[in-house]
């Protein structure tokens, strides 16, 4: 290597140089000659603190990587005789792993004389294709290998999952604005002592309306007023 382009710490071009110059420059600021594009004519050499360079690198690598996505493939594990609300439960999941951006391996477990029925493996996972449609396709057809038959689901181009719905407050916790109900244990109205209400002798006669029942009934027990009572 004749020459160099180099470029100081504090970005400004130095200009092209030899490369036993651009070392001394370096060494003159306690600093370091560091090669940033080789691949130029000439190469491109900067003067820097090489040390804090590295830091700097893995910090931003870092960052970097706390913002990245990665896709994982989480399994989920059927059998064949499979009922329904545990399918139904397991698809659950599915639906909530792609929603995440991760992909789904659907495997079917089979033992014993289940080996003789791939079909029944096969059906399970073709309706799971069918009800997942609108959001994931299969990166693979199902296909066995030894005792099991899996495919690879991942989430469809363009598919945007629902937001999830807010959950309902809970039954005993009042709405916003509502009143409160009264405490059972707070007293209501206030009732009238007992002394001061006014006591019902059996003795005495009843009220008016209560006479005038009780005549009703007389009268109704004797028939016509005019018959004489009997002997």
């Amino acid at each position: 290597m004749r020459e160099i382009r180099v470029i100081d710490d504090t970005g400004q071009q130095l200009g092209i140089m030899p490369p036993q110059q651009a070392l001394a420059l370096a060494k003159s600021k306690n600093l370091d000659l560091v090669e940033v594009a080789a691949t130029a004519t000439p190469p491109v050499c900067r003067i820097m603190d090489f040390g804090k360079y590295q830091y700097q690198e893995q910090k931003r690598q870092r960052e970097a990587r706390k913002h990245q996505k990665v896709t994982e493939v989480k399994e989920i594990k059927f059998r064949p005789k499979v009922d329904e609300h545990d399918y139904q439960f397991k698809k659950k999941h599915i639906r909530r792993f792609l929603a995440d951006g991760d992909k789904v391996k659907a495997t079917i477990f089979f033992r014993g004389r289940e080996m003789a029925h791939p079909e029944i493996g096969r059906r399970i996972l073709e309706r799971l294709l069918d009800e997942l449609v609108e959001e994931a396709v299969a990166e693979n057809m199902p296909r066995k290998e030894g005792n099991t038959m899996h495919v690879i689901l991942a989430r469809k181009p363009g598919y945007k999952p629902p937001k999830p719905v807010a959950k309902p407050a809970a039954a005993g916790a009042a709405a916003p604005g509502a009143a409160a109900a009264p405490d059972q244990d707070e007293p209501g109205e206030e009732l009238e002592p007992l002394d001061e209400l006014e006591s019902f002798d059996e003795d005495e006669p009843a009220d008016g309306d209560d006479a005038a029942d009780g005549d009703e009934v007389a009268g109704d027990a004797g028939g016509d007023g005019n018959e004489e009572p009997i002997a």
